[in-house]
């Protein structure tokens, strides 16, 4: 024990230092990070970028990143990239701040944050779609098990109160890393695209993926403001027809209902039911197998009469008989 005793201090002694090195100098800053930028990498899409300050000492610190969306709705986060992409609409605009954390111990100061923007699209007020909507419909379009059902895409929308008579609208949906444009309009009397129609999409209604639609337009006389809108698929999930598998279950299940109907049918009017399981005979229990006898007595005064009743139980009569006591 007492060889072992050096050993263990020195390995205590090494513990420690390790982790006092471990922990940043306390006069020591957190400098912001450098080179932010926001980039459209897709519809309804947005990466990140920025790298760690080339100032900064990471000796012995694991830095972290507080990442901060001021617009077009706040929201924050942390992580250990230097990048990230955010699924977002865009016609309002989108700006977000970034800045340095020390990952291991929130309580040491952050640094300062560094911010970058994408600016509203050009366009004239009032020209954009209003009261966009989507819904998707599932049908069952062959026998593979990957994928028994197509889905179909279906977005209407208004023309802007402020748009000029020329306008034409064209629409187009990202759903995953798939961006397709709409080849099927339905026009108003103007003959401006008022509705799109996609008969087949690679949208999975079981996915949980966001589907962004964007809505752009042109005209001779002004620029016309785009529009998106990202909607989540169970909120547009209208299936008008059921997978095959559905159906096979369906048609199952009523197969076996009619099988067993016909059969307690064939059963009841054939007496199967009696042949098969004869009932059990029980106990016979007949009014008929208990009597009563009633015997009027007399003391010799007629003003008393004492009446005898007597139960007695005899199997097998069947006709009351009078006892006297």
């Amino acid at each position: 024990v007492s060889s072992m005793a050096p050993a263990l201090l020195i390995l205590l002694g090494a513990t420690v230092i390790l982790q006092t090195d471990s922990l940043p100098n306390k006069n020591a800053v957190l400098l912001p990070p450098v080179s932010f930028t926001i980039k459209v990498i897709d519809l309804a899409q947005v990466l990140l970028h920025w790298e760690p300050n080339p100032d900064q000492e990471q000796r012995n610190v694991q830095l972290g990143y507080h990442v901060k969306i001021n617009a077009p709705e706040e929201k924050d986060y942390e992580t250990r990239n230097t990048e990230s992409r955010r699924v977002t609409i865009l016609h309002k605009g989108f700006s977000a701040s970034v800045r340095t954390i020390l990952w291991n111990n929130h309580s040491f100061p952050a640094s300062s944050w560094v911010s970058a923007e994408l600016k509203v699209p050009p366009g004239s007020p009032g020209t954009s779609i209003v009261n966009l909507t989507c819904t998707t419909n599932t049908e069952a379009y062959n026998y593979t098990h990957e994928r028994p059902y197509q889905v179909s895409l279906h977005c209407t929308w208004l023309v802007g109160k402020d748009a000029p008579e020329d306008t034409q609208y064209f629409l187009y949906y990202r759903y995953g890393s798939v961006t397709e444009e709409c080849r099927e309009y339905s026009k108003d009397t103007q003959q401006r695209n008022i509705a799109c129609r996609f008969p087949r999409t690679v949208i999975n209604s079981k996915g949980r993926d966001w589907l962004a639609v964007y809505v752009n337009g042109s005209s001779k006389e002004e620029a016309i403001k785009p529009f998106d809108q990202l909607f989540a698929l169970h909120a547009i999930g209208n299936d008008k027809q059921k997978p095959w598998m559905e159906w096979l279950l369906i048609v199952l299940t009523a197969a076996a209902c009619f099988i067993l109907l016909i059969v307690s049918l064939i059963c009841r009017i054939c007496h199967l039911w009696t042949k098969l399981f004869p009932p059990v005979p029980a106990p016979k229990t007949n009014i008929k197998d208990f009597f009563v006898s009633i015997n009027h007595e007399k003391t010799g005064s007629s003003e008393t009469e004492v009446e005898v009743i007597s139960y007695v139980e005899e199997a097998g009569l069947e006709t009351l008989e009078d006892s006297v006591f």
